[in-house]
């Protein structure tokens, strides 16, 4: 707070130098005076100016409020003073933010250590903006002070060193607001997870209101939800006739008598700061006329206790201070009684632990009373409080804990309107509130006003990477608040906050070398203060920050410098006692080597990190590895070494994003290839191998697919020339891959079997595999489709479950995924709707738990072709093009011919003939941008069979199709095409008669099947079959 006098110099001008002293000296005092009584410290005088700082030495979590009131009493002093020799006028300025507090130089001169930051830069340039004995605060304070006060707001000001204009909003006295939950908490969400304490309470309030009445005291940490539940019962009572008393407590006032009382007094009688003596005397009368039995008596009691001055008419009452305290209750209770007698009341102490002992007394007197009353008595409280009454069978205690998961993940959503924020940020808000509800509030409001997420309508996505979110404004004070009244083991508590949210004793007594009996001591304060808590007892306790926002300020609290030191330590003393810590968690390490400044060393862990984190199926958590990795070579000099670095993290980047982007996104083929320019740069690597392995996912899943061939063909001969036998599946897997969507169906089905038999489970822990699909899975999988494509059936189904138990067996939820995806694939295939819709549902809840974008969406589009299958068509093909939408997406271009074809089989079951022929145009447009004609055939029989049922076109026209459809699938071997298309040929040809040239034409391709005669396709061959033996006999 910067307060400075108007006219000073002109005050000189006019006054001798001894009246101008004098006049300073008691400005300066009456101003120190007032500062030290609102709780702040006066730090400089500049003249006429007064610097003061609210918040240290201590902190408070009121501080911006305690400065606004310093200021406004400061006004009503100067403005009390007679004008001798001259009227005073001063101008204030308040601004709320982060400093940093020492000497500047070593000089005498200093009164008190000096802040550095733009806080007391804006304090002094907002104070010059304003005008005589007005008081001009900067957002930050406005934010915290809440609607405690009332304000005018000024607009963006231009102020002298500030690149932007400022905000600034003028103080024009206290609010009206009947509390400090409505002024510091006035946007309201809906109440979520107190559904039993509504019940208790409404249960209270039915026997309350038949004479039996009740007190409930409700207790709960700060931020749990205790005034949002009394609002709750009052919003339920709403429609019910009652009176309703609200008194509130504040921390400004624990020590003022009876100020809950004299509050809601004032705000039931409607007083006003500009009313007249006569004025507020008369609405005082007003008040209590309709419930005292001796009105006069009230008054004279009540008016003194409201600073009301009573006027002539009035002779004041000769009690002793002991009468006047027991009158004063008397007409405060008898005034409850008369109430309560006309209909129920509902009665509400918030904020409990906040009242002054007169209160206390005087409440404690109202429990005894209503036993018999049609009360409902309420009060909050934080645990600390202990009512001063004793046991009564008609209080009841109600403690709030604090929300569960999927609670606080509601609430979050309530306070997004409702819109869905990214599973990451979601994650990110549940971690660092701990079901606190005033937390979770709090935090969702900071990153929705942070611009980190995009808000596309229904929905919020990030605008890019989910950094560490500050700690709102509004409660860091608080927080701090009470690590300052710890300062003996300050110290400690910072050490800790550096280490992390959990940590060891053994840890901690490495990092601080504190003796044993001296640490144990500090940790039992830090647990008796409930800022941690404590599993077990040392030398194998666990330690665990109660709020990972109390770990968050109090780790903010450090000076950078120090906390350079602390980390360094932390990562010295892991690195040489904590070996097991290094190995299951790199990325602890590599974190506190970072923030240490040690980036060269920092570098090597976080790789590792996320090469620990990709074997694991974290892909998202390795993602983050590998770019902060990636971020921290940039401040490195260009050395081989670097460049080593370089090329392993935008690997397992490259590795890490085919799981959450999906193969075919920007991101995969930049980290690839930055990666093979590096290789090339390097000359002969290792690495080079799952760099074009990299670049291979990227441009088949695009469906570039000669590109991706020759880069399957690169893989192999690198394989034979390095005689390196895991690289050797991998590149008959790719190679076998690109082959099979062109349509090189044989060629495919040997490179296939070729990877199987080079095979073996230990090889996928080679660098060349990376993170995605191990190969031996992938080789099983894609050979199935290849088997049913060319004709075998059974076989395909046999080796589509051999790839998924493979997958199982490795425990790789990535495999998994992709083995579940294709065996919906060959279900499809073989018309099995239930084992299509069980895997899909599996590969969908899979991908969606690990990340996995590419899978869901895919495993998503065959989910809704099952249900579609299955008789719910609209519901189907909402999923179906929803996941058709994802794939698109993020660049996936493979396999949308395929699904353009199960839209158009769903559409066709809606009835939607047109909609069906778009779509199968779109799998031809598709099918001859790609090169992917795999599935061609198909398409084509398609065509012709929509033609001929629904009579489109004539019947040549149809049947053309049929035949280019048969020619196709012959020239690609695709015998179970082959098979579909000339059943359909022949059903035509039956239709029409042709009955020999039908049974010609399908017999032979249906003898020459061994397997599968219990699929769909070969039971309507061979029924149609029997049906043209009978014809031609």
């Amino acid at each position: 707070m910067f307060c400075d006098l108007v006219d000073s110099v002109g005050l000189g001008e006019r006054l001798d130098p001894e009246s101008l002293r004098d006049i300073l000296r008691d400005y300066q005092h009456r101003a120190t005076k007032i500062v030290e009584v609102a709780g702040g410290l006066v730090a400089r005088y500049h003249g006429d100016g007064i610097l003061a700082y609210f918040g240290y030495p201590a902190v408070s979590e009121d501080d911006a409020e305690r400065a606004i009131r310093a200021g406004l009493e400061l006004i009503k002093d100067i403005e009390s003073l007679p004008p001798s020799p001259e009227k005073l006028f001063i101008r204030v300025g308040i601004a709320t933010g982060m400093v940093v507090v020492g000497e500047l130089v070593a000089s005498a001169a200093a009164d008190q250590p000096s802040i550095v930051g733009g806080t007391p830069n804006l304090a002094a340039r907002l104070q010059s903006i304003a005008e005589p004995n007005t008081i001009i605060i900067a957002p930050s304070t406005r934010l915290l002070a809440g609607g405690l006060f009332e304000y005018a707001d000024l607009g963006p000001r231009n102020l002298k060193g500030f690149l932007q204009p400022i905000r600034a909003w003028q103080v024009l006295g206290e609010s009206v607001a009947a509390s400090r939950f409505e002024s510091l908490r006035s946007a309201q969400v809906p109440l979520i997870g107190r559904e039993e304490e509504v019940e208790l309470l409404m249960r209270r309030w039915a026997r309350a209101k038949h004479g039996e009445g009740q007190v409930v005291v409700v207790t709960g940490e700060a931020g749990i939800g205790k005034s949002r539940l009394t609002l709750a019962l009052q919003e339920g009572l709403a429609a019910e006739a009652h009176t309703r008393l609200i008194y509130h407590g504040s921390p400004y006032h624990q020590d003022s008598a009876l100020h809950p009382v004299i509050s809601q007094l004032s705000r039931a009688a409607d007083l006003r700061r500009g009313d007249s003596p006569d004025q507020k005397l008369a609405k005082l009368e007003t008040l209590l006329a309709p419930t005292a039995e001796n009105l006069k008596e009230a008054l004279l009691l009540l008016a003194p206790l409201l600073s009301i001055p009573l006027g002539l008419q009035y002779v004041p009452l000769d009690l002793t201070p002991q009468r006047r305290k027991d009158g004063t209750f008397n007409a405060l209770l008898g005034q409850l009684e008369v109430l309560a007698t006309r209909q129920p009341v509902l009665m509400i102490l918030e904020d409990a632990h906040w009242y002054d002992p007169t209160s206390l007394e005087l409440f404690s007197l109202a429990v005894d009373r209503i036993t018999g009353l049609p009360i409902l008595l309420v009060i909050t409280a934080r645990p600390e409080f202990a009512p001063p009454w004793p046991s009564h069978t008609h209080v009841s205690t109600v403690t709030l804990n604090r929300l569960g998961k999927r609670e606080a993940e509601a609430l979050a959503l309530s306070v997004a309107d409702g819109k869905e924020m990214p599973k990451e940020v979601v994650n990110h808000l549940l971690s660092h509130t701990d079901g606190v509800p005033l937390f979770v509030e709090e935090l969702t409001k900071t990153v929705l006003e942070s611009g980190l997420l995009n808000d596309i309508g229904d929905r919020y996505v990030l605008r890019g990477p989910l950094p560490s979110l500050a700690i709102p404004s509004t409660l860091h004070a608080s927080l701090l608040a009470r690590l300052d009244r710890l300062a003996a083991v300050k110290d400690t508590a910072q050490t800790a906050a550096a280490v992390g949210r959990e940590f060891s004793y053994s840890v901690i007594a490495a990092v601080t070398g504190l003796p044993e009996q001296d640490l144990r001591a500090v940790l039992n304060q830090l647990v008796a203060a409930e800022l941690i808590f404590q599993r077990g007892e040392p030398p194998d306790a666990k330690y665990l920050f109660k709020h990972a926002l109390v770990q968050d300020a109090v780790y903010a609290s450090l000076m950078r410098s120090r906390r350079c030191q602390i980390h360094a330590e932390i990562a010295r003393v892991l690195e040489e006692q904590f070996p097991d810590v290094v190995a299951s968690e790199p990325e602890t390490l590599a974190h506190h080597l970072t923030a240490a400044g040690l980036s060269e060393r920092s570098v090597l862990y976080w790789k590792l990190a996320g090469q620990h984190a990709s074997d694991r199926s974290a892909f998202v958590e390795a993602t983050r590895h590998f770019n902060t990795g990636i971020e921290l070579l940039k401040n490195l000099p260009d050395t081989p070494a670097r460049t080593q670095h370089e090329l392993a993290l935008h690997i397992g980047l490259g590795a890490a994003l085919i799981a959450t982007k999906g193969h075919s996104s920007i991101e995969v083929e930049h980290a690839y290839l930055q990666a093979h320019a590096l290789c090339r740069q390097m000359h002969e690597t290792p690495e080079f191998a799952p760099v074009l392995l990299g670049l291979w996912r990227c441009y088949i899943a695009r469906s570039q697919l000669h590109r991706a061939r020759e880069l399957g063909e690169a893989l192999l001969h690198l394989s034979q020339l390095n005689d390196d036998p895991a690289l050797v599946v991998v590149a008959h897997y790719a190679l076998g891959n690109s082959s099979l969507l062109l349509a090189k169906l044989p060629e495919a089905r040997r490179h296939f079997e070729a990877g199987i038999l080079h095979y073996a489970p230990e090889q996928r822990r080679g660098p060349v595999f990376g993170s995605a699909q191990d190969p031996g899975v992938a080789c099983r999988s894609y050979s199935a489709l290849c088997l049913w494509l060319m004709g075998f059936p059974d076989q395909a189904h046999t080796r589509g479950k051999d790839a998924l138990t493979l997958a199982q067996e490795l425990k790789h939820p990535f495999s998994v995924a992709f083995a579940q995806c294709c065996f919906a694939f060959v279900s499809q295939f073989r018309r099995d709707v239930r084992n299509v819709g069980d895997q899909a549902e599996a590969a969908v809840t899979l991908a969606n738990e690990h990340g996995f974008t590419a899978w869901a969406a895919l495993a998503t589009s065959f989910r809704g072709w099952a249900i579609a299958m299955e008789g719910r068509s609209e519901k189907g093909l909402a999923e179906l093009q929803q996941g058709i939408a994802d794939m698109r997406a993020f660049g996936a271009g493979i396999w949308l011919p395929f699904r353009c074809t199960m839209l158009a089989e769903v559409f066709d079951l809606l009835g939607d003939t047109e909609a069906s022929l778009q779509s199968l145009a779109e799998a031809q447009i598709l099918m001859d941008q790609t090169e992917e004609r795999w599935w061609e055939a198909e398409i084509y029989r398609l065509q012709g069979t929509l033609l001929i049922r629904h009579s489109i076109a004539p019947l040549v026209e149809g049947e053309t199709w049929l035949r280019r459809a048969l020619d196709v699938a012959r020239r690609q071997a695709a015998r179970s095409l082959e098979l579909r298309a000339a059943t359909s040929l022949a059903r035509l040809w039956h239709d029409q008669g042709k009955h020999a040239e039908a049974r010609d034409l399908l017999e032979p391709v249906f003898n020459w099947f061994t397997e599968g005669f219990d699929t769909p396709d070969l039971k309507e061959a061979k029924a149609i079959l029997e049906e043209l033996n009978g014809k031609t006999m």
